[in-house]
């Protein structure tokens, strides 16, 4: 097992797999988008969990939306797979948050976060009854409750606002796509992002650290875990179809990383 973190008193490796692969979100172009979603079945979702699990992680993250994926995590974790879930939560086709985070806990999962377009939303109306009230009816359900958001100053906002167990922070900045603006990735973005992660006090999941496959493995993971916290840990979507032993070859780098410090 990769070396592990109390998480909001969760036992997490200090890598997590993500799922933006699974669902055909590349954050590079149609067509790549297109190859991911054709490549990743149930079964190749479900398969690439095994070997995450053989290869040292122990937790995965998902939307808990996309069908397919959503799909696969219920079989997967209702057959006793033994990775934790971490839900990414959203209620864009489901009706409710309340619905959608009943949902999520129903399924199994161990902890959830906002949608960072959501959080982003919020922050924008400086609608904190809202962020409170979902926080409240999540936190009732017993599990940690986090928000990402793509906007820096939305997680100095909800920092602030002291209502969430963990945040969720973009080392790239694609809110952009969530406005219909197009993929806008600046390396300026990983700066702040990491001055956001070391600023807030409460545990961080690091994500899109690769800039969506724009940047080296090797050099994102090392970047990554010299200016994340100690207790954070890094969420990384992987694409078999690139390299079919991706996943063995991020953790033998975490591991060496991790090793070295």
């Amino acid at each position: 097992m990769l070396p592990t973190v109390d998480f909001c008193g969760l036992t997490l490796t200090r890598m997590l797999i993500g799922a933006n692969p699974f669902g055909g979100f590349s954050h590079q172009n149609k067509q790549r988008s297109d190859e991911m979603l054709a490549y990743h079945t149930p079964e190749r979702i479900r398969e690439t969990w095994d070997r995450a699990w053989a290869a040292g992680i122990n937790t995965f993250v998902t939307n808990n939306e996309t069908p397919h994926v959503i799909g696969a995590t219920r079989e997967y974790i209702a057959q006793g797979g033994p990775m934790q879930w971490i839900a990414q939560v959203s209620f864009r086709s489901l009706g409710t948050m309340q619905f959608a985070i009943d949902q999520a806990v129903e399924y199994g999962c161990k902890a959830m976060y906002f949608h960072g377009g959501l959080t982003d939303n919020l922050f924008e109306q400086r609608d904190a009854n809202t962020l409170r009230e979902w926080v409240k009816y999540a936190k009732d359900k017993g599990i940690p409750v986090g928000v990402a958001g793509h906007a820096t100053a939305a997680h100095y906002w909800v920092n602030d606002l002291d209502v969430v167990d963990f945040h969720v922070v973009p080392f790239f900045d694609c809110g952009s796509v969530h406005n219909k603006a197009g993929e806008k990735f600046r390396l300026g973005d990983v700066f702040e992002a990491v001055k956001v992660i070391q600023t807030v006090e409460k545990p961080c999941i690091g994500y899109k650290i690769l800039g969506a496959g724009r940047i080296d493995a090797q050099m994102a993971f090392e970047y990554a875990f010299d200016n994340i916290k100690p207790g954070d840990v890094v969420n990384v979507g992987m694409h078999r179809g690139d390299k079919d032993n991706m996943v063995e070859e991020n953790v033998a780098f975490v591991e060496k990383i991790l090793a070295a410090k």
